[in-house]
């Protein structure tokens, strides 16, 4: 199938050279390639800069614009030029695509300059005024305004976006990326031919194409589906890590977690793998007894989903850490929140992450639930278990989430009540209700007869500000609601 791109090239070369023929912003063409490499520079600086990128056609004379076609052995030779100068000569790399297309009866090289997201391209070695652009159908060099209006219209890439790997070739890539399972999480077919794969790749930014010599594989391709994460540099500490602890500190280690697979396609074996660790209690479902964890499935999965999508990826020699105590699950990531965010003000916050596109996806591959919905949805879940609070907590440069197996009323810390009050009325204030005494014995999974301690736990909340009554005007402590202090 032919690509966009030549479609679009094609056309501009038949305005450029008909009825009479004129140079274009977007398409120059020549007959040979220049043997003046920072003039091919200039050149290629310029198309990178504009927008959606230009063209060079090889075949042409410039004396009469008559169609002389290229041979294979010359197009062999520009292609090698050019990919070297789009190495080594510009900053940042720009990435350039060809094809050789019959045009009147000849063949030309059509060379597609991509525009670069990252802006000024300019000459490598040199200040950043030795960019260039396409004006009046000529290549010229920008203007300090002009280099003003390139920077405001840069994109810096994400870390995600990035290339975790030298160029590959489309086996290597198949080899090195779990395809199957990615496609197995979206539930669509994997396609019969290799070429429908590698484009599928490219579009979910798992990989970029080098021209046609191969691809490059992105931080997020090997964060999401490599099967060893070891096999990239950059990424090998990024690996999951996961500890069970004997008792309840970290002087006995009894298992480790064996996987360094990426993230998406390990997820479920991961999460098979806590499991199979932690302390079960038996349950009667439809008269049969079963055995079920005594931490919830849907937050042991959020909060681990979080762990991994808003960890900072700048952060050298630190992953994503999973650690199993005898009484809790400490789950911990690299970084601390987002300047945006609030400790007490992360369930249904405002959804913001660190590393979009692998959040996008964790959320396409059903991992993680819906935008801002997914913690609410774990806090709940561990109400109805009748578990302590989670516990967040910012450290030096990471930030934890704790999960506490099940303690009862009297077991709880006064911190504990008041903070599982609090996680209480927030869930109820985004249920359109409000939190009474009587919702929140049902929280704690206590009678009638605690009453006045729950009471005490509301006033204590009361008192340090992280509760207020829905009705100010209220008088009556019997049919008092109270909501979170900010709402």
């Amino acid at each position: 199938m032919t690509k966009k791109w030549i479609l679009r090239a094609v056309a501009l070369l038949e305005t450029s050279l008909t009825p009479i023929p004129q140079e274009l912003n977007e398409l120059d063409w020549k007959e040979n390639i220049s043997p003046d490499n920072k003039k091919l520079g200039k050149h290629l600086s310029a198309f990178a800069n504009y927008p959606g990128g230009g063209f060079l056609v090889f075949g042409i004379k410039n004396i009469d614009a008559s169609v002389v076609g290229v041979s294979k052995e010359k197009a062999e030779i520009i292609l090698s030029k050019i990919g070297n100068i789009a190495r080594d000569v510009l900053e940042p790399v720009i990435s350039i695509e060809h094809s050789i297309e019959k045009f009147e009866n000849q063949s030309l090289l059509f060379v597609y300059i991509k525009e670069s997201a990252t802006k000024p391209v300019h000459i490598k070695s040199k200040s950043i005024e030795e960019t260039y652009i396409r004006s009046a159908g000529a290549t010229k060099k920008a203007s300090r305004p002009e280099i003003g209006g390139l920077m405001l219209n840069s994109k810096t890439p994400t870390f995600e976006e990035l290339h975790s790997s030298k160029l590959k070739s489309n086996a290597d890539i198949l080899n090195i990326l779990d395809y199957r399972t990615i496609f197995g999480l979206l539930k669509r077919p994997i396609p019969n031919e290799n070429n429908e794969v590698l484009d599928f790749m490219a579009q979910e930014k798992m990989i970029e194409e080098y021209d046609t010599l191969g691809y490059y594989i992105t931080n997020f391709g090997a964060l999401a589906s490599a099967y060893n994460l070891s096999d990239f540099d950059g990424l090998t500490r990024k690996s999951i890590r996961l500890v069970k602890y004997k008792g309840i500190n970290k002087v006995i280690a009894e298992k480790e977690y064996p996987g360094s697979k990426g993230y998406a396609i390990s997820f479920e074996s991961l999460i098979n793998f806590i499991q199979a660790l932690l302390p079960s209690s038996e349950v009667i479902k439809k008269a049969f007894r079963t055995e079920t964890s005594i931490y919830p499935d849907i937050a042991l999965r959020e909060l681990i989903a979080n762990a991994l999508i808003h960890q900072d990826f700048t952060v050298r020699g630190s992953g994503p850490m999973i650690e199993i105590f005898s009484d809790r699950i400490e789950i911990s990531n690299p970084g601390k929140l987002l300047p945006s965010k609030r400790i007490d003000r992360l369930i249904r916050t405002t959804p913001e992450s660190r590393n979009e596109i692998l959040a996008k996806a964790f959320r396409r591959y059903n991992i993680c639930e819906e935008r801002g919905s997914g913690l609410e949805k774990s806090v709940a879940a561990i109400e109805l278990y009748g578990l302590p609070p989670l516990k967040f907590e910012e450290l030096a440069n990471s930030f934890r989430v704790t999960m506490y197996s099940p303690k009862s009323f009297k077991e709880l810390t006064p911190v504990e009540r008041i903070e599982a009050a609090y996680q209480h009325s927030v869930l109820r204030h985004f249920s359109s209700s409000a939190m009474s005494n009587t919702s929140l014995r049902e929280r704690f999974k206590v009678s009638e007869r605690y009453r006045s301690q729950v009471s005490l736990v509301i006033k204590e909340a009361l008192e340090q500000n992280r509760i207020k009554h829905k009705d100010p005007t209220n008088t009556s402590t019997k049919f008092a609601e109270y909501v979170p202090i900010w709402a």
